[in-house]
Formats: structure tokens, sequence, C-alpha cells
């Protein structure tokens, strides 16, 4: 079950899928209409199943639940596994337990709201752990955050991983192919932002620190890749810059590796996140990446780059500052690029990432069919 049916997230159900019809499971995706989700899910083999829900908690939770309970009636599972804060929600609600249920949330919901609402989020999180025989995080920050806030629950981590064959190197050749088909200066030095246009990806930090790096790297331009709710607020800051020429608005792109092809660099400002896909995928095409220091960040990047490769959350003057020192050394650039490669290559394989998910699915089916009181005997193999 997942909602959203866009970015990240809706990237790694699309993985898991594929890897687990490979693997000669049967598997049905249950997400709202709309976005890429239900189509890509489909072509990769999954059962997909109708589920209208609204992206954020509301009047409509409640017909959220029932319609899920319907589809798991019609749909009996072995195992339920719910992607992000709002599937969580509802798949909690709607399953309570009684199916062996995996919640991966992606990033903590209490992390994406401030005063009463995180306090009430928080609470939440706190009594629906009960209803998820595992939590699955995608870093370990994610989940020492979720145990420091007070969450008990069985804890495993799976870092996100990308298809190395989909995502492969972009050399030279590919980098002056993709700028010609975009219509980019082949000289300028390039970084790209790849993801949704909302708060959480701060794409609004970064275009207050752009013209610090615009005074500072002649020529340097800066594409925003992505659709989402800010996309006019953000193209109306653009508007307002000095020099609004050197900003590229490209919208939702049903492929961002031409983006990744052409970039000398690619940047992530996110106010939080559990491990974002996008920096991996950028890795994995060999291009260096600068984050901001939210979960999953620093594990994500090679060993010894978090002193160059990361900056504080919000703070647009260090992103300016290191943003521009990268862009005015394009070779340096190429070089953590392919070092980037090969530390994905490694440690971020999707198949390894379905494995280990896999393994973990077959060990809840295999506690299901324990009498109580005998689930100790069950062999732990994840």
């Amino acid at each position: 079950m997942s909602q959203p049916v866009d970015g990240g997230v809706a990237r790694v159900v699309v993985d898991l899928v594929r890897g687990q019809r490979a693997s000669g499971h049967r598997v049905s995706v249950a997400c709202p209409p709309g976005g890429r989700l239900a189509a890509e899910a489909a072509a990769a083999g999954a059962r997909v199943l109708d589920w209208p829900a609204e992206r954020s908690p509301g009047p409509g939770t409640a017909g959220e639940v029932w319609r899920l309970r319907r589809l798991l009636r019609t749909a009996p599972p072995d195992v339920v596994h719910l992607h992000s804060a709002k599937a969580g929600l509802a798949g909690r609600l709607a399953v309570r337990g009684s199916v062996p249920t995996v919640f991966q949330p992606h990033a903590w919901s209490f992390a994406a709201v401030e005063g009463r609402m995180a306090a009430a989020t928080l609470r939440w999180e706190r009594y629906a752990t009960r209803w998820a025989r595992t939590v699955l995080c995608v870093s370990e920050q994610e989940r020492r955050d979720g145990e420091a806030a007070g969450l008990e629950a069985d804890w495993r981590v799976v870092p996100n991983g990308v298809d190395l064959r989909h995502f492969a190197p972009a050399d030279a050749a590919a980098r002056r192919a993709a700028r010609m088909a975009l219509g980019l200066d082949q000289s300028a030095p390039l970084a790209v932002c790849v993801g949704r246009l909302c708060r959480q990806k701060g794409q609004d930090v970064l275009l207050s620190a752009w013209p610090g790096v615009a005074a500072r790297v002649p020529g340097a331009r800066l594409a925003l890749v992505g659709g989402g709710p800010d996309a006019l607020a953000l193209a109306e800051r653009v508007r307002r810059l000095p020099e609004p020429s050197r900003v590229r608005l490209a919208g939702d792109v049903p492929d961002p590796r031409p983006w990744l092809a052409a970039a000398d660099l690619v940047v992530l400002p996110s106010r939080w996140e559990g491990m974002a896909l996008a920096p991996l995928e950028a890795m994995a095409a060999g291009r260096p990446v600068l984050l901001t220091d939210v979960p999953g960040a620093r594990e994500c990047l090679p060993p010894g780059r978090a002193a160059a490769g990361l900056v504080p959350v919000e703070d647009p003057a260090a992103l300016a500052e290191r943003l521009a020192e990268a862009l005015a050394d394009r070779i340096e650039c190429e070089r953590l690029g392919a070092a980037a490669r090969s530390y994905m290559s490694d440690h971020h394989d999707i198949r390894a990432v379905v494995r280990r998910v896999d393994a973990l699915y077959r060990t809840l089916v295999r506690a299901a069919l324990v009498p109580r009181g005998r689930e100790s005997r069950v062999p732990q193999r994840f």
C-alpha cells in the first residue's frame, strides 16, 4: 500500500515489485489513481488495486480505511507492506495486526510538522507501532530518531538502492548529448536538483542561496527538475532573482537520467528525509552530490565525503559557499562522481535490497505459522 504515487517512494515500490515478481511472488499494489505508481507497478507485473486516498490525513481518512478493508477481503495477503506516513496511517487502522505488517515510514511524519500537529502525530506513531510486526527504516539515523522519539518496535534497517543497470555512469559524450538534447550550454557549470517541489525538499532554500553561487561562479546554471505543490511559488521566486535566466524550472519529467547526465553536481537541500532516492540515482550515474545533513544523508555518501558533501539544514549561506566551491572545480566533480559510482555498486544495488526485504517477508510468514508462544523458535535469518 502506498500514498504517495510519485517521487522516490513510488520508485522504491516499483523496484520492489519488479524484484519480487522476478522471484515468483504474487504482488498487489493498493494506491490512488493518477501519478506514476499504478501504471509502472502494473507494467512491473503487479495487480493494481484502486485505492482513492488523499496525501494528507483529513475528513476522508475513515472512508479510506474502510476501502482498504474491502480490498483486503478481495485480495487476502500473506504480508502487508505500508509505504510512507499516509499509507501507514490508513493501513495500520485497516489491518490492525491481523496480517503480518511491515511499516516503512520513508521519513517520520512528526518531522514534517510542528507544534500541536507534531505532538499529535508522535502520539499516533507511538500507539500504532503495536500494529506493525516490523518497522523498516531506510537509514540507521531514521531508526535512531524513531527510538529517540519513544517508538517501540521490531526494527530493521535496509538502505535504499537503485537499479545500477538503469542508472549507468554518464561519460563526457553522454553529457554533451544530454546538454544538446536539453538545450543547455555545453560549457556552463550546471547544478541540478531533482525532487518534488515542496517544502520537504528545500528548493526555496536553494533559490535563496543561488545569488551567492552565481556571483562566485560566472556562467553557472541551476535546474530544478520535478513538479509539486510549490511549483508556482518557486517560479515566482525565480522571476525575482537578479539573473532569472540562469535558473531553469524543468517541471516533472518521466526520466531524470538526461538531467543527471548533463549535471556537474546534483544538490538536494532537504529539510527532512529517511534516505532520499534522488542522490543515490545521481551517484549511480557518476555524479557527486551536495546534501543537507538530514537522516540518511551521511549514510549514503562514500567514506570521507561527509565534510564536503553535507551542509546544515536551512542554511543558505553555507549551501551557497559549498555549491560555489564544487561548481568552480569541474574536474574534481568528475573525480568525485566516479568514486560515488563505485561506492554505489558496492552498497546500494537494488538487487540486494530486494533480497533483504524478501528475507524479512519470509521470516514474518514463518512466524505467523508458528503457534502463539513459540515465536522464539522461528529462525531469524534477516
